[in-house]
């Protein structure tokens, strides 16, 4: 029993010294916690939280990090455009109807000069190749060739202004066969100036082969990146060496009236295959995004348009100022999807059959900072061919830049003019002076607006300007064709 005690009161010493042991490790742990905290505590108060910045939205910062705004402004756009579009089914109901179109060019007999007047258009494209050929051969002499190519030219133009304006087919298929001319007009110039400088360069040398080039490197060449992407895409181009004067021939010339480009080239790249599926793909969005084009016109346009003609007969500036901006966005919904569907659908769709390799039909003219950038990039094509056979030629005869870039956009002025003015019937020269404008307003946003804010002047002048001009046209056709009085009576016996 005695050692039962022991044993018990030693035990009872261990326990304490345990317990009192773990109360000092704890006492021990508390203590440097809290030092931990009080560092903590002091490193963090009096660490510095300021320091020189800009804000965000200031140009100092460097900041462009913008998605999220950008996200914003998508959500409320499609909200507002959702408003509008729910509005409008409410208020007039559904006004498509694919079938109208249709039968608009089927059961008109006006729309169906139009297809023989495109058909002629061959008369003018075999008189330009028949006069290269009696060049080359010494027929005639090359002023009387020059003054017959003239002749030939103006009458591509003259002749189907002509026709539209005696027969009066309605103005969609005028319109295009109009465009189909000027195509044939700004092609026969190319094809003409390129032959008369490879027939110099053929009689001058006495060589009997002339305007050989080096071959343009193949997009499938080694070291060549992009190449090496393009030719997973488009395959290895070839390249056929044509030379003067083997490239007179009619394959050679229906050849490049049918290339979706309009300067004339002894060898264009072409790609040895046609790719079916990209095909398909192209030719479905021709056929959606034409359908939508229709349908945003019968459903969204027409019934503004219709709504707007009253203002303008007024006179009413409030009312027009309105009109104008609420045809503003459906006017320029319709142009962005007409973009897309001509410049990418339609010419790879026209490359893509003819085999035609280069595919720069547009470049990003959304980020244009400038006037000048912008119609340098949305539409290769042309400025390809003024540059080439307008432009340069000025440039090469000492007149300055601004003549040049006056005589470019009064060209170009000219073929809006052409294209809007005579399937119209009436000659308002609203197209010509818009296209005009551009010049002093190039100036004014390259000196005083930069960067982004160039960008937005852009934009604005897209937006705006159209509508602007289509509504106007409105005005004066409606006035012209409806508020006229009839041959012989007068305004009071007319009832106005």
């Amino acid at each position: 029993m005695q050692m039962s005690k022991m044993a018990t009161t030693a035990e009872e010493r261990k326990l304490h010294r345990r317990t009192k042991s773990t109360s000092s490790v704890e006492d021990r742990e508390k203590v440097k916690k809290q030092k931990e905290a009080e560092k903590d505590r002091r490193e963090f108060y009096e660490k510095p939280i300021h320091f020189s910045s800009e804000s965000l939205f200031s140009t100092g910062s460097g900041y462009n990090n913008y998605r999220g705004v950008l996200n914003l402004c998508i959500v409320l756009l499609v909200l507002t455009t959702s408003r509008v579009a729910l509005e409008n089914l409410i208020k007039y109901g559904i006004l498509i109807d694919p079938v109208s179109w249709v039968t608009i060019f089927v059961a008109d007999p006006y729309n169906w000069p139009c297809v023989i007047l495109i058909a002629c258009s061959n008369i003018f494209i075999l008189a330009s190749f028949s006069l290269e050929i009696w060049l080359l051969k010494g027929w005639i002499s090359e002023a009387v060739g020059r003054a017959m190519h003239v002749i030939n030219c103006v009458a591509i133009l003259v002749f189907p202004a002509t026709v539209v304006l005696t027969v009066e087919p309605g103005p969609a298929g005028a319109s295009y066969a109009l465009f189909v001319y000027t195509c044939v007009f700004l092609k026969t110039v190319s094809y003409i100036a390129t032959n008369h400088w490879l027939r110099y360069q053929y009689k001058s040398s006495g060589q009997r082969k002339a305007g050989r080039r080096k071959p343009a490197k193949s997009v499938g060449d080694a070291g060549d990146v992009n190449g090496a992407a393009q030719n997973l895409a488009n395959g290895k181009l070839e390249t056929q060496l044509v030379t003067y004067p083997d490239n007179l021939t009619l394959k050679d010339l229906y050849y490049f009236m049918l290339f979706p480009t309009l300067c004339y080239e002894l060898n264009f790249p072409r790609t040895p295959r046609i790719r079916k599926r990209f095909l398909l793909k192209r030719l479905a969005e021709m056929f959606m995004l034409l359908q939508l084009m229709l349908g945003l016109i019968q459903q969204w346009i027409a019934p503004l348009l219709h709504n707007a003609i009253k203002p303008f007969v007024d006179m009413d500036l409030p009312m027009m100022v309105e009109r104008i901006m609420k045809l503003a966005i459906p006017n320029h919904f319709i142009w962005l999807i007409f973009f897309y569907w001509f410049f990418h659908s339609n010419l790879n769709v026209l490359a893509e059959i003819t085999q035609f390799a280069d595919r720069t039909f547009y470049r990003d003219w959304w980020n244009s900072e400038s006037v000048q950038y912008f119609w340098s990039n949305w539409n290769i094509p042309v400025y390809r061919w003024c540059k080439r056979h307008l432009y340069q030629p000025l440039m090469r005869r000492g007149y300055s830049r601004m003549f040049g870039q006056i005589c470019v956009f009064a060209t170009s002025a000219f073929f809006h003019e052409y294209l809007v003015s005579v399937p119209l019937r009436m000659f308002r020269w609203w197209a010509f002076m818009g296209m005009l404008m551009q010049v002093p307003f190039a100036v004014f946003v390259s000196k005083f607006l930069t960067g982004p804010y160039g960008n937005m002047a852009v934009w604005v002048s897209l937006i705006v300007g159209q509508p602007f001009a289509i509504l106007m046209y409105l005005h004066d056709y409606y006035v012209i064709n409806h508020l006229q009085p009839p041959v012989g009576q007068n305004i009071t016996n007319a009832g106005l």
